[in-house]
């Protein structure tokens, strides 16, 4: 892969604004070329050339061009943020400029140019020498422009870019993004915040493709738009396993190729297996264009399971889905993680966690994030961001306004044509606690016609219409499970919100959780008691799935496993993975730890096939500790701990200090 770059050194013209805290990856930002991974993973071509860095900027008044340009900022982080190195808010009424220069490599000679925006939060109009290329609405979705027609060869071009963001002024779909953040309500993010690049075609090239796989069969059939495509043109594809070619097929273009793949190895969190695939356009034997890609062999569905409850099945057969909540929120850049690394450490402490899902929370990401799930083995529901000022529970679904509904339903095709291609993606969740529901039923099947492959959870939280696969419910803080039914699953799509605030590691001084813990044994400790319920109602009760609010604290909300800065692991991410996968350490019966004259000491622990072993002189128990077989009586103060140990594994060790008290 060529990646072209700039070469003048710019790290001089910025530095990260003030702010109250930032993460370890901020100190790692080369801001000559921030984010300089190929950024569609999904349809990969060799010659590129990334636009991110410093671009000067100008802030006016809407309608007004720039007269001077104010500074320097760091594309791609939004103008909010302490990485652009502005960190400054903007009304609805003020527009955001963006200009650099750039030129055309050489070697793209008689090649078409894409310019290519990743993402740009909301109304955006991109200029070439002062004539309009195009504009796009939606902050969410790539888009790109053809801009072959504006260019010289060897001449330097200015691009200009504005952009128009009404965030909550308007009903625009925008998260959690608010001008005045409070609560659960964080903030906005205007202008570029994902990668910009060129990218040089041939006149006949790849649009897009649409790969789709069949567990049974072990077919990948795969339909691809192709932009010029004359006849007598061949397409070529080979599907690779680990480096090693297992199925081609060459012909004439007819819409879909399909290739049979035997002994498919399954995708699945514990074996993210992918199929990397090589695709190309031919004309006597000429190669117009050629990319990579890569696929994954699974199924989501939802069936019974042979417990005789209606449960989401993987490939299948049932598989707990437990995941984190995913805001996708950073303090230093706040929609745009610092870096890659940023971003796949959160992923990959999810994992340690022993988390297999992560709701992705009223934001879409870049597409290298998908790329790192579909990698990891993450299993991802993707929300849709909400939008309109219609916020709240809700009985009745709300009456939209036509254009706001047409557009609501633009951003939702391209999240689910951009992002079709990802094994990682199961669920698609169009509307989060009625936050701008509408025609729930219509909005629920658009979604099926466009992509049967994936399930619908219609209403995720208080707003449920009956509609989609899934019965989705949230409580805080404490677990509860709806009641079990024959068509759809049931879920509980958030709860949680334990708060643990840790000093030096919060954005205000002023914080909250949904219930806040005193210290980190209290909220361990709460956590463990969480997970044993929800075990026993993923057994007795038919749950197929929980997420926890939520992976890191975000601005004022302190309920994150992680701190807002990643910097503090708040549990330890073993304890986590224990009570992610039920290996819960045995509690004491009686909540009293003080008696008079004996205490009998009764130990209970999750799961029958569980040992126990304890001590009683405040060291840690082992194997070869003594081995707990019922109740029994102490008549002395002790410091009692104790571990319930399993065959693939063990809990963490907790103790309790019993202690005699003299009786007046």
């Amino acid at each position: 892969m060529i990646a072209v770059c700039c070469s003048r050194d710019m790290s001089s013209d910025w530095k990260i604004a003030d702010n109250p805290i930032l993460t370890e990856w901020a100190k790692d930002i080369n801001p000559n070329q921030p984010w300089p991974e190929y950024p569609r993973p999904m349809m990969e071509r060799d010659d590129w050339k990334n636009l991110n860095g410093l671009w000067d900027y100008a802030i006016t008044e809407s309608g007004s061009e720039p007269v001077n340009w104010e500074g320097k900022i760091l594309v791609p982080y939004p103008v909010e943020s302490a990485l652009s190195g502005i960190k400054r808010r903007l009304s609805e009424k003020e527009t955001l400029w963006y200009r650099r220069d750039f030129k055309v490599p050489a070697g793209w000679k008689n090649q078409r140019i894409l310019l290519n925006f990743e993402a740009s939060d909301w109304e955006t109009t991109v200029l070439i020498d002062g004539s309009v290329v195009g504009a796009h609405l939606g902050g969410y979705d790539p888009f790109s422009f053809d801009i072959t027609g504006y260019l010289t060869p060897g001449k330097d071009h200015e691009l200009l870019v504005s952009v128009l963001d009404p965030t909550d002024k308007g009903n625009n779909p925008r998260g959690k993004q608010v001008t005045e953040p409070r609560g659960i309500w964080y903030t906005p993010v205007t202008g570029i915040w994902q990668t910009v690049w060129l990218e040089p075609v041939s006149a006949t090239h790849f649009d897009s493709f649409k790969i789709l796989t069949d567990v049974e069969s072990g077919d990948i059939s795969l339909s691809p738009i192709i932009v010029n495509l004359k006849d007598g043109m061949t397409i070529n594809l080979k599907i690779l396993r680990e480096g090693n070619v297992v199925a081609e097929e060459s012909k004439p273009y007819d819409e879909t190729l399909k290739v049979k793949i035997k002994d498919v190895d399954l995708w699945t969190p514990g074996n993210p297996a992918l199929y990397e695939i090589e695709l190309s356009i031919a004309e006597n034997e000429i190669i117009l264009d050629q990319v990579r890609s890569y696929t994954g062999f699974r199924k989501i569905s939802v069936g019974k399971s042979e417990d005789g409850f209606t449960r989401i099945l993987l490939n299948n057969e049932f598989v707990y889905q437990n995941g984190p909540l995913d805001q996708g929120f950073w303090p230093d850049g706040i929609y745009t993680p610092p870096t890659e690394e940023a971003m796949v450490y959160d992923l990959e402490m999810i994992k340690k966690m022993g988390f297999n899902m992560l709701r992705k929370h009223v934001k879409i990401e870049n597409r290298r994030f998908y790329y790192w799930c579909d990698k990891l083995g993450l299993l991802v529901w993707q929300d849709m961001p909400s939008g309109d000022r219609h916020t709240g529970r809700s009985s009745d679904d709300i009456d939209k306004a036509p254009e706001d509904r047409k557009q609501f339903e633009a951003e939702l095709s391209r999240m689910i044509e951009t992002k079709y291609n990802h094994p990682s993606i199961i669920i698609w969740v169009p509307f989060n606690e009625g936050w701008g529901q509408y025609e729930t039923a219509e909005v629920t099947n658009f979604i099926k016609d466009m992509d049967p492959t994936r399930l619908v959870n219609s209403a995720s939280g208080w707003a449920d219409r009956g509609t989609g696969d899934i019965h989705d419910v949230h409580h805080y803080p404490e677990p509860i499970c709806p009641s079990p039914e024959e068509e759809r699953a049931i879920v509980l799509g958030e709860f949680g919100g334990l708060g643990l605030a840790v000093q030096d590691h919060t954005w205000e001084q002023k914080n909250w959780g949904y219930q806040n813990m005193i210290n980190t044994e209290d909220l361990l400790e709460k956590y463990e008691m969480f997970y044993s319920i929800v075990h026993d109602m993923v057994t007795s009760e038919g749950l197929s799935a929980t997420v926890y609010t939520q992976i890191t604290d975000v601005e004022t909300e302190t309920n994150g496993l992680l701190t807002y800065d990643r910097r503090i692991d708040k549990m330890g991410y073993e304890n986590v993975a224990k009570a992610n996968l039920g290996l819960l350490p045995p509690s004491l019966e009686s909540n009293s730890r003080i008696f008079i004259d004996n205490f009998k000491i009764e130990l209970k622990t999750s799961g029958s096939d569980a040992e126990i072993y304890y001590t009683l002189d405040g060291s840690d128990p082992d194997i070869k500790s003594l081995k707990y077989s019922g109740p029994f009586n102490i008549e002395e103060t002790v410091d009692l701990k104790v571990i319930a140990i399993w065959y693939d594994g063990s809990s963490r060790i907790r103790s309790y200090r019993i202690e005699k008290t003299v009786h007046d």
